[in-house]
């Protein structure tokens, strides 16, 4: 029997990782592992937590030096075999080229948002132009690569992001209880809170519970990630006089997480720079409407506004109020909407069809 073609994948994270980026990956070797499609091998740059991964699949130790890096990953091609490179993102794409070139290796670069939508530097747009498939996650990241890539459009694929089964609707009020938030309406943001990219819009969402407030709202605004901005944050509530109405909650498991979306009256995430924005997933399939602006790659993950709210900035304010004084549509017909247009098997299919294109 022919053993199956060889990936070596380039990543930032992803077994033991954290983020959107990181369940991507996850999502994307599993789907091709789970049909025995790829023996795959994965070098991170990063891998920060403890938890397991597939018997299926081998994940290297992280390497989180760019020089040491580099040298794993070309130590690892040399005595292997690879006939797919697999490029995690977007500046590793010149190493993973010159890879997939020494080996005679198809290269696969995958493109997620804010890193892709500039023209990059020479070397990485070269190293895009030699790729046999460009994936991104969603059209608007597609545009872009299009727009500094000289590089036919049909090797440049939309691949979005899937949704974990683990996110279901179910009555939240435990949580809402525990959480000492009876009787409140709840707003929920769930994204890291980065200095350097301040785009993921709880500042919006803070500047808007004073009006929501006189609209006659008892608003408590939850937010769910860690990072080095939270104390911006935490200043800009005490200056606009919310900070009574704002939690920030850090980092939680998983479980706590779903508990957490299920509690909530609205996810709210009015990002100007999501390349797709899985949260809204995670959230419309926990039963919890969710509101995003009308730009970048929310408009992939709220289906143009037929799976959730797509408003422009200005109006954001008076879109809370509005969705907040409507009834709350029925959980479980948003979360079947939502894994229909963005469940395993539809992203599997997805996957398959790239590969099919690729070999």
């Amino acid at each position: 029997m022919k053993p199956s073609p060889a990936m070596l994948a380039l990543v930032t994270d992803a077994y033991r990782g954290r983020g959107g980026i990181a369940q991507y990956n996850r999502d994307f070797f599993e789907a091709l592992s789970e049909e025995g499609l790829l023996s795959i091998t994965v070098l991170p740059r990063q891998a920060p937590d403890s938890s397991g991964m597939p018997e299926t699949i081998e994940q290297l130790q992280a390497r989180p030096g760019r020089i040491a890096y580099s040298v794993a990953a070309l130590r690892t091609a040399l005595f292997r075999t690879v006939d797919v490179v697999f490029c995690g993102h977007l500046f590793m794409a010149p190493l993973a080229a010159l890879i997939a070139r020494l080996k005679g290796a198809k290269l696969i670069i995958q493109a997620h948002g804010i890193e892709a939508w500039p023209r990059p530097s020479r070397i990485q747009r070269t190293a895009t132009e030699r790729a046999d498939l460009v994936l991104c996650v969603s059209r608007y990241t597609r545009a872009a690569v299009l727009s500094w890539a000289a590089i036919a459009p049909d090797r440049v694929l939309v691949v979005p992001n899937t949704v974990r089964e683990v996110f279901t609707p179910a009555d939240g009020s435990a949580q809402r209880a525990a959480l000492g938030v009876e009787g409140k309406r709840v707003l929920l943001t769930v994204g890291r809170m980065d200095s350097r990219e301040c785009y993921k819009g709880h500042d919006r969402v803070i500047a808007a519970i004073p009006h929501l407030v006189a609209k006659g709202h008892d608003i408590c605004y939850m937010v769910v990630g860690e990072g080095d901005d939270r104390a911006r944050l935490e200043a800009l509530a005490r200056d606009a006089g919310v900070s009574g109405r704002v939690r920030f909650l850090g980092a939680v498991g998983l479980q706590s997480l779903i508990e957490i979306y299920r509690a909530a009256d609205l996810f709210v995430m009015p990002s100007t720079g999501e390349g797709f924005g899985v949260t809204f997933l995670e959230a419309m399939a926990s039963g919890t409407p969710a509101l995003g602006l009308g730009v970048a790659g929310a408009r992939d993950a709220l289906a143009d506004g037929h799976l959730g709210t797509l408003v422009a900035e200005d109006d954001l304010q008076d879109a809370i109020a509005r969705l907040l004084a409507a009834p709350k549509p029925d959980s479980s017909t948003l979360a079947a909407a939502a894994r229909t247009r963005f469940g395993r098997e539809t992203f599997a299919a997805s996957v398959y069809a790239a590969l099919n294109r690729l070999m």
